[in-house]
């Protein structure tokens, strides 16, 4: 998934501002993993007036890096960016829980 458009970094932090930094884990190609990475899709299309930039990482692919982020379940959504580091656990599918999870509003449809 590519992330939005994106304004500049910001050279302090290396992050970008008003930017969520979010990393998807997901095993393979399994219902749980696409259906979470369609409603991470849909979620961010739903609010443009955020930016994002969005790692998905297979664990099948790629199982040393679970480790960094402290990952027990798949789908896990990480956010980074703001802090603090957030973690969501489960395909994205609890709208609500998601947008509280990651600090946005759900009426917020713009800045």
């Amino acid at each position: 998934m590519s992330p939005a458009a994106l304004p500049s970094a910001d050279p302090a932090s290396g992050s970008r501002p008003g930017c969520y930094r979010l990393c998807l884990y997901v095993a393979g190609r399994t219902t749980k993993s696409l259906t979470a990475m369609a409603n991470l899709k849909r979620l961010c299309e739903e609010h443009p007036a955020y930016h994002y930039e969005i790692n998905t990482i297979d664990l099948l692919e790629n199982p040393r890096l679970a480790a960094a982020d402290q990952i027990v379940a798949l789908p896990t959504l990480v956010r980074h960016l703001p802090a603090p580091i957030k973690r969501i656990i489960g395909d994205l599918s609890n709208t609500e829980r998601v947008l509280a999870g990651l600090g946005i509003s759900p009426g917020t449809a713009s800045r």
